[in-house]
């Protein structure tokens, strides 16, 4: 978008300065052509207006017309860029382009942004999110996600800590932002500043994608995407090897099991990426035909896709960790030191499965923490028809998200924190954090980001606060 806010401001400054000029005694001045092309000359809304000091002779008026010219020019551009981000999220929250009768998911993720009109543009984005989409309606889309940079945002000092400040106090006031945080050391691998191709970026689902088997030299999360993805049901298998049936756990036939529902995974994985991979670029106009995707500019009409479907990812989802772990010792991972040993060394298990899957094929398995109701409804009704209630498991009207404790057990933010974040890096296909901040925190923004400031230390790479 900073291409567009240093053309409305040129726009803005030349036309500004001939109404200045056209009502002067200056008249139309000489020197208008000169300073016209002196104005295309510009890149940046930041720059020394002393540049135009040579057009205006000895005159200290039209000096000083100039340096008003600048700042009206400047106070329109905003309010412009303000409207267009109105806009934007009018538009995302209102046009029902997706399977013809929805909104698009979208996603935005910003923050780290430091030139004046990157600047611009995250300070009027946050500002129409927080004025919403009219009648006190909170806007469902885009997703916003923040990202969390030291250098950049983090500290008082730095040149964007002023729109973390802003994004904390919306998110007070609303619960509407997530924080990613690019300091984290598995979103951190080949950050440059200058490059935001190398920052990491999120979808609001929490869906992960960065690194790349293909090509590790394009590790991004830029013209890439999830390609797919099946989840595995870890409290089915749970019960059938877990003390709640057979009065012991079989942790050997645990895995055993396991293993072989990776297997079957894997296979339907790679029977969808084939089906994938036939299409050709004329299936998909808009993403493949007008080269959104990696490595789709040079594609023909009836080319077949393997050459940019490579770069996506083939997620293996998990859920209900919290469940799983009762079942197989009594006790999930918040409230058992030994049942948070077994999740982690579950979840690692998954992770070097599917990067030997990754190795063995050259194609981005990933490991992808299960946030959707719908699947995780749908689970528990299965289940409860074929084990019936078993307490703690399927007693429930849902099983647990991904590897979260269980949502109505009494733990401290610190705890919860400490044991979650130690999931974050072996699910390489997408995580959350879910913190609730209690009523007495809202509208209460120095809280929010002593929590941002916990999260980041702690290590997670994506990151929510709500108020039930």
């Amino acid at each position: 978008m900073l291409g567009g806010i240093v053309k409305t401001f040129k726009k803005e400054f030349k036309q500004t300065v001939n109404d200045f000029l056209d009502y002067t005694d200056f008249g139309i001045f000489a020197a208008v052509n000169g300073m016209e092309r002196e104005i295309e000359k510009i890149t940046s809304i930041d720059f020394d207006i002393s540049i135009f000091d040579t057009y205006c002779r000895e005159s200290q008026q039209l000096k000083r017309l100039f340096r008003i010219a600048y700042k009206k020019a400047l106070d329109k551009t905003d309010k412009m860029t303000y409207q267009a981000m109105e806009a934007l999220i009018h538009n995302l929250n209102t046009m029902k382009s997706r399977a013809g009768a929805e909104v698009p998911y979208s996603t935005v993720n910003l923050g780290t942004d430091t030139s004046n009109e990157g600047r611009m543009v995250i300070r009027n984005y946050l500002k129409a999110l927080d004025a919403g989409i009219g009648n006190n309606e909170i806007p469902e889309f885009p997703k916003t996600i923040f990202k969390v940079k030291e250098g950049i945002n983090y500290n008082k000092e730095d040149v964007n800590y002023d729109l973390l400040k802003l994004a904390c106090d919306i998110d007070s006031r609303h619960q509407i932002i997530s924080f990613s945080f690019l300091d984290t050391e598995f979103n951190n691998k080949r950050y440059d500043k200058s490059d935001y191709n190398t920052e990491i970026a999120y979808m609001g689902s929490s869906i992960r994608v960065y690194e790349n088997v293909v090509d590790d030299m394009k590790e991004t999360s830029v013209s890439r995407g999830n390609l797919m993805m099946t989840s595995i049901n870890l409290p089915r298998i749970g019960v059938k090897n877990g003390i709640k049936i057979n009065g012991k756990a079989d942790i050997e036939g645990f895995f055993k099991e396991l293993d072989e529902k990776l297997e079957i995974v894997k296979e339907e994985l790679l029977d969808r990426f084939q089906k994938q991979e036939d299409k050709r670029v004329y299936n998909f106009p808009f993403l493949i035909g007008q080269g959104i995707w990696m490595d789709s500019e040079k594609l023909k009409p009836y080319d077949r896709l393997r050459r940019v479907n490579k770069h996506g990812t083939l997620s293996i989802g998990i859920l209900g960790l919290s469940e799983c772990l009762v079942a197989l010792t009594g006790q999930h991972h918040g409230e058992n030191v030994s049942s948070q040993k077994l999740g982690l060394q579950i979840i690692r298990h998954i992770r070097e499965k599917t990067d030997e899957f990754s190795k063995k094929y050259n194609l981005n398995f990933n490991v992808y923490a299960v946030r959707k109701k719908e699947v995780l409804e749908n689970f528990m009704v299965l289940d409860k028809l074929i084990f019936g209630k078993v307490k703690g498991v399927t007693d429930k009207k849902y099983y647990t998200n991904g590897f979260d404790v269980p949502e109505n057990y009494n733990i401290s933010i610190d705890d919860k924190i400490n044991i979650e974040s130690k999931y974050h890096k072996l699910t390489n296909g997408g995580h959350l954090l879910v913190v609730d901040m209690g009523i007495k925190s809202k509208e209460n923004p120095d809280k929010y980001e002593k929590m941002i400031r916990k999260m980041k230390e702690a290590g997670i790479g994506l990151g929510k606060m709500i108020i039930k």
